[in-house]
């Protein structure tokens, strides 16, 4: 069955009671965004469209992602496609429901085709975990963290065929404070992108064109991205590294031949803390480790032991 495409609405000043939205995510981060919808009664979450169960752990069991738990939970439609663009194997054709007002893409995996974006009779909407037109790409709470970024936040975007390169509808700005982790920053903006994203739809869109002068682009972290090199890298740099890169790909040094990961520094000695000599005379305090094939441990532990 073949939806019927027609032209998008136009809002006026009688809203309708309900907007049927097509949702797609995968992991926490788009978690609050669709509770958000699922609770409020001026949306009806039609669908939920996530990735794949993947393989994890030592033991590679299959495990659902965030967004499917979540979904589960409240009895939503799942469509787990492998390539949702790719019609021979999935098709978004196939779904035998209304057209939606919106399509909802917050943290989903995939790249889309502007077949898929053109299926909301209204727009395709992003929420992205920074403020755009900085940091576009798959990684930007990270790559905040690591450039030292006074200011990050939550962007909405009406979605365009290029990455993140959609018109802004809607931003937050919030403050990185001083020790600002991926985790602590994750779950904050995690939390604005849900408010934001209603607050957004809820009122006629304003599209703002971005800046093309002001763009910078992050790309998806691999292990090798957690490599530090302390004869290279001041310990701000380190410490920025261990703040932005934990859980994943998580930071690594090699230090008197052995393979050790950092799972919190700090700039000032603390209790139990070690001392790594970085470039430029600075020193970084090693204040949880984890050996090559060991538990985690404190940095004095560690130092005792390589003794």
């Amino acid at each position: 069955m073949f939806v019927r495409f027609v032209m998008p609405k136009v809002y006026t000043a009688c809203m309708p009671s309900k907007h049927s939205v097509w949702f797609l995510g995968t992991s926490a981060f788009a978690v609050p965004s669709l509770e958000a919808l699922w609770k409020d009664d001026a949306f009806s979450v039609d669908l939920v469209i996530t990735q794949p169960d993947r393989p994890t752990g030592r033991k590679q069991e299959l495990m659902p992602p965030p967004v499917k738990i979540a979904a589960q939970k409240h009895g939503l439609r799942i469509e787990q496609p492998e390539n949702i663009n790719d019609h021979f194997q999935f098709s978004i054709f196939n779904f035998q429901l209304s057209t939606p007002d919106f399509l909802i893409v917050v943290s989903f995996g995939q790249i889309l085709s502007q077949e898929i974006l053109s299926v909301p009779t209204i727009a395709a909407v992003n929420v992205h975990a920074s403020l755009l037109p900085r940091w576009r790409g798959a990684s930007p709470i990270q790559h905040a963290i690591l450039a030292g970024d006074a200011e990050t936040g939550v962007s909405v975007q009406k979605m365009v065929k290029e990455l993140d390169a959609g018109p802004i509808l809607n931003q937050e700005k919030v403050a990185i404070a001083p020790r600002e982790t991926f985790t602590t920053a994750h779950d904050k903006l995690a939390t604005i992108g849900a408010g934001l994203l209603l607050r957004t739809l809820k009122n006629p869109l304003q599209p703002l064109e971005q800046d093309p002068t002001r763009v910078t682009v992050c790309r998806t972290l691999k292990r090798e991205d957690g490599m530090v090199h302390p004869q290279e890298m001041t310990a701000e740099e380190i410490d920025r590294n261990v703040r932005a890169l934990n859980p994943w790909p998580g930071v690594t040094l090699v230090q008197d031949g052995q393979t050790v990961k950092i799972l919190e520094s700090s700039l000032e000695p603390t209790v139990d803390s070690a001392v790594l000599t970085c470039a430029k005379g600075t020193v970084l305090h090693l204040v949880r480790v984890q050996a090559a094939g060991g538990k985690p441990m404190t940095g004095a532990a560690w130092e005792r032991g390589k003794r």
